[in-house]
Order: C-alpha cells, then structure tokens, then sequence
C-alpha cells in the first residue's frame, strides 16, 4: 500500500543497483532468507520482502544507467527538482534524474560533496517500511571526512531539524564525534568521521553510504555469505566483533549486525 510521504528529509526505501538481478535475488535469499516479488516499475525490477515485509527494491540497472552496483538509501523529499538544485548548489553531483516514475513519484541519484551517493524520493511510499523496524534495515551509516560538515549539507538538501511549523520529524544531535539523526526520537542513521578518500582503491575506503541488516546468528550469515560468492572487508576502521561489512558476489557492500545493537549503542 502506498501512502503519502509523512516525513520529509526521513529515509524512506532502499536499493540495490545490480546487474543480475536473478544472481542478487539467489545470494541474498541465501544469506538473509529474504524472498522476492517483482516491483512496479518493470521486469527489471524485484522487491524484497523478509516474512512478507517488504525490506528493499533490486533492479538490474547497473549497466543500463552507468551507476556502480550499490546499496542506496533514498530521502523523502517534497519536491525532487527543488532537492536536486540545493545539491547543485552546494557543491554535490546529480548522477541520475530526476526521473519520473508513474504514478508513484520522482528520484534521482545523487552524491554529497565527498562522492557518497544517496537518492532522493518524491512521492508515496510503502506504508509500514522504516529503518529501524520490523525487518526492515537496521539503520544507516555514513562514512565520511567531517561528520559535522556533512551534517550541514543534508540538513540543507534534505531539511533536518526543520519544517514548516519551525519542527521537523528529523533532527540531529552531535554525540562522541558522530552526528546522529533520529526520526521523531528513533535513531536511523549516524554520520561517522574516519579516513575516507574519493579516490581510493578499495571501494570500502571511500565516503558512502552503508546499510545494517539484523541477523540472529552472525557467524552463519557470513559463512553463506562466503559460500554464495560473497566476502568479507570488515577492518579495523568498519569496527567488529558484532558487525562484519560484507560486499556480495557483484561487489555491492553492506553489513550485518549480531541481534541488530541499538544505534545508540554503536
């Protein structure tokens, strides 16, 4: 069920950009348990659901539009032009978009100042579908320079700690050098500083965006994370011992986390 975007600047879906969809969908049903319906928006695409919650969209759209294979988190915004022109504005890329998506809203991809690559989403989204809940993703993680300056720039693009009444449904707070948004008082994501470089090698080191998945038994999600073509890059700036940072058998990147620790914890 589709329903009217209720918190603007909120993360509100996640995808995969993948060149195989199938090949996704078997290594990921093989790692989470997850099962796969097909999307709205045409054969390329599939939604993941986990118990019958949908968790994220997979599309094989990797080659068609010339984005690498990745997991994104999109930002509900309430107009996806207005969005993608304060990004211009302050400093950012638009790779993507705005494209229209009939008859459900409008995205495009995009990257901060320092590359990390977000997508922002105008229009409904799935009712029930938050981080955080249910088995939906546990939360989010920006790797970034400065987490204070990139929490300056999504405060602009994407209007934490701001609304129309003088409030906002996202707001952040600075807490032991990491800055972290919560969405009417729930933790969803935190901005980590750290050693990143746009341009380094490993895809791991540089600025982005990552994704927590909850999974009851660690140890064994990785060890068919391993079997299906996966591997490990979890060091010690990606922390340990109750996440392991992962990239799947196409090269996209995500963590898991033992029981799903609460963020305010991490």
């Amino acid at each position: 069920m589709l329903v009217a975007a209720d918190a603007i600047g909120a993360p509100c879906w996640l995808s995969l950009a993948a060149r195989d969809r199938g090949a996704a969908e078997r290594f990921y049903e093989a790692v989470l348990g997850w099962t796969f319906r097909p999307g709205s928006f045409g054969r390329a695409f599939s939604v993941a659901e986990a118990d019958g919650v949908p968790v994220a969209g997979i599309g094989a759209v990797a080659g068609d539009f010339g984005v690498p294979v990745a997991w994104t988190p999109y930002f509900a915004v309430d107009d996806a032009d207005a969005a993608v022109a304060r990004i211009r504005e302050r400093g950012g890329t638009v790779g993507v978009g705005p494209v229209s998506y009939p008859p459900s809203g409008r995205a495009a991809l995009v990257a901060d100042r320092e590359g990390a690559v977000f997508g922002v989403w105008d229009g409904g989204v799935l009712a029930g579908w938050s981080v955080g809940a249910a088995e939906s993703p546990a939360w989010l993680e920006l790797h970034t320079g400065n987490a204070f300056d990139a929490a300056l720039f999504y405060g602009e693009v994407l209007g934490w700690g701001r609304g129309a009444d003088g409030d906002s449904a996202c707001d952040t707070s600075y807490e032991e050098d990491q800055v972290v948004l919560r969405r009417r008082g729930r933790p969803v994501a935190r901005l980590n500083s750290g050693p990143v470089e746009e341009a380094a090698p490993k895809p791991q080191l540089r600025p982005r965006w990552l994704v927590h998945f909850r999974v009851p038994d660690l140890d064994g999600a990785v060890a068919r994370a391993l079997e299906h073509g996966g591997g490990t890059v979890t060091g010690p700036e990606w922390g340990g011992g109750r996440q392991v940072t992962l990239r799947d058998p196409d090269g996209a990147l995500f963590t898991l986390d033992r029981s799903g620790r609460p963020l305010a914890a991490a």
